[in-house]
């Protein structure tokens, strides 16, 4: 006790030393009852007492009246209060804000400062302030989250929790960048809480489906403008649940709410699921699809890439055995003429399979941001087009180009089968034929040869003109026009096809289009860049797609029963080279294969990035 009574006296006299000089400086020796007095009308002692500004005195606000006598004589008048001495970051807040801008001062809201209490987080005196000047927005408080907010319910959103307490940015433009990113952003602050959406008994899963819907993916990727945002479809004020007569999602009024984008809605367009997910209970049809196309893609690269791996290891032991033998008894050849050039591929063939490199390359730089629209290379592709409107130009000029040489398959297959007239036999013959990209019964022998080879339990098979991987390369084409070019024109016009399909069939469309390129992303830029470039035989490329020449020697080697035929037939001088192709014509396109290959390995890469990092 004894300690103690020194330090209290050393306490007392440093605070008459400080704090008394600093105020009578700010004239705080001014008693506020001295005030009150005077201005009993504008608050009574009691009620400024029990106020937040009650431990302070007058002149804290009124600096200026530091002579009391000179202000009763009327000769020293307050001038206007500022804030700032105290509130810096509320004062810094609203004057980057729109009341600022249209001369709303702080005594504007807190008109009672004098008898001023805390708000202690009640949302109703938010909304009570904030409707006594937005009369225009009083239909908020008819609403789901106004009436929760009036109910007492803290969680539910005030004007605050959308447009914050004092730094209330204007919007502009209804079309600008900022306004539609703040009609969604401000809704996924509260709505991406699935702990109190669960709470509150509210569809938890809001936010994930919508940021899997084209919109969301947009918006993720930085474009809110280009898409609808939730206060689209749900409004800003007067969000009220489906089952309400007046609610903008109510079955009566969506017609009307997806025309405010989709200018030709129908009930029928209507139908869609905008927060559809791979629920089985709730949507037993989207939950399917996604079965279903999972299947397909992991039964496929099961069955393809364990092609792959074995072809490669045994690849590699044949290169080594030739290598071998090279050393043994070096460089011989049982063929005369081994580097004679044939022609396997017409100029028409060449000029196609640019085609498809052009269009699939610039449908996947385009199309897999969307599909990763949660990774940071994703909009960072974005950004290099432009905007998402421009890259689903480009997307769109490919999915055209496709639909071209698609048409051009058609047409060389009705040549082949019922026109061309150096090919002999019937229809059944021509399409079973050798000839023929049309698999058949030599194909099952061809395989089973292969997984033999791979086995170490047979010879290497030769083959026709077609492999059995390049009959399936074929078909993939025709089956992934169907799903690929049916889903993708769907959702490229799905005001015309809503006019006639129930809106639920974007949906599956999204999720066929989706997977089904994934599907083809991920086959062409392993398996078919490893059948036709990487296998040991042909790596680093194999250039006969794009001068449609093949030496003599690989030709009577990997496709030996071709050779045969043909020379049986008599016709081998039909296909033979008299020179090979010019040196500027080769330069340009292995220079345009390296690039092709380079970009579709490093578009694997980012996709294996993205599922391994992303929400997929």
């Amino acid at each position: 006790m004894r300690q103690a009574l020194p330090r209290l006296l050393m306490s007392l006299l440093l605070v008459l030393v400080f704090a008394l000089p600093a105020a009578a400086e700010n004239g705080l020796a001014i008693d506020p009852a001295d005030c009150i007095e005077c201005h009993e009308d504008v608050v009574s002692a009691e009620d400024f007492a029990a106020s937040v500004h009650g431990k302070n005195a007058c002149t804290s606000c009124h600096v200026e009246l530091s002579d009391l006598e000179a202000h009763m004589e009327g000769e020293l008048m307050p001038g206007p209060v500022k804030c700032v001495r105290c509130h810096k970051p509320q004062t810094a807040e609203h004057y980057a804000s729109v009341h600022k801008l249209n001369d709303v001062s702080c005594a504007d809201c807190h008109s009672d400062v004098h008898v001023h209490n805390y708000w202690k987080g009640d949302k109703r005196k938010i909304i009570e302030k904030c409707t006594g000047c937005h009369d225009d927005h009083v239909d908020y408080l008819d609403s789901s989250h106004g009436q929760a907010v009036l109910a007492g319910n803290q969680d539910s959103a005030s004007c605050s929790d959308c447009h914050n307490l004092h730094e209330i940015k204007p919007l502009g433009d209804p079309d600008s960048h900022e306004n539609r990113q703040f009609h969604t952003e401000v809704c996924l602050k509260c709505h991406a809480d699935e702990e109190m959406m669960e709470r509150n008994g509210v569809f938890s899963v809001a936010v994930k489906t919508y940021m899997d819907s084209y919109h969301g993916k947009n918006y993720r990727l930085g474009f809110p403008e280009l898409v609808a945002g939730c206060a689209d479809c749900h409004s800003s004020h007067t969000v009220l649940p489906e089952s309400d007569p007046n609610s903008s999602v109510n079955d009566a009024n969506l017609v009307k709410t997806c025309a405010q984008c989709h200018e030709n809605s129908t009930e029928l367009f209507a139908m869609y699921y905008s927060h559809g997910s791979h629920d089985k209970d709730k949507y037993p049809l989207l939950y399917y699809t996604f079965i279903a196309m999972t299947g397909l893609l992991v039964s496929t690269f099961a069955v393809f890439w364990i092609h792959t791996l074995l072809w490669m290891f045994r690849g590699f032991v044949e290169n080594r055995e030739i290598k071998r033998e090279l050393m043994e008894h070096g460089m011989t050849h049982t063929i005369s003429e081994p580097y004679k050039m044939y022609r396997r591929f017409t100029k028409r063939h060449v000029f196609l399979h640019f085609l498809v490199i052009i269009s699939f390359l610039g449908l996947s730089l385009t199309g897999l941001p969307l599909k990763f629209a949660d990774q940071h290379w994703a909009k960072i592709f974005m950004d290099f087009f432009g905007d998402a409107s421009t890259a689903a130009f480009i997307h769109r000029i490919c999915a055209g180009i496709t639909f071209v040489y698609f048409a051009s398959a058609i047409w060389m297959s009705i040549h082949f089968l019922f026109i061309k007239e150096d090919i002999p036999g019937n229809f059944i013959q021509r399409l079973f034929g050798p000839e023929s990209l049309c698999p058949n019964l030599r194909d099952i022998r061809d395989v089973a040869g292969m997984v033999r080879w791979f086995l170490f339990l047979g010879p290497k098979p030769t083959f026709e003109r077609w492999t059995y991987w390049e009959k399936f390369d074929f078909i993939a084409v025709f089956w992934g026009m169907f799903a690929i070019g049916g889903s993708g024109l769907m959702l490229w016009f799905p005001e015309f096809f809503g006019s006639f399909l129930p809106g639920w069939c974007f949906n599956i469309a999204t999720i066929v289009h989706s997977d089904e390129a994934l599907l083809a992303t991920g086959f062409i830029f392993t398996v078919h860049f490893f059948n036709t470039h990487g296998r040991p035989e042909k790596f680093p490329m194999d250039f006969v797609i794009f001068n449609g020449e093949m030496p003599k020697e690989e030709f009577i080697h990997e496709r030996g029963d071709q050779w045969k035929r043909y020379e049986e037939a008599g016709i081998l001088e039909q296909y033979e080279k008299p020179k090979p192709s010019g040196i500027l014509y080769d330069f340009f396109f292995k220079a345009f294969g390296f690039a092709a290959v380079f970009i579709g390995l490093a578009l694997v890469v980012l996709m294996i990035y993205g599922f391994t990092h992303g929400s997929h």
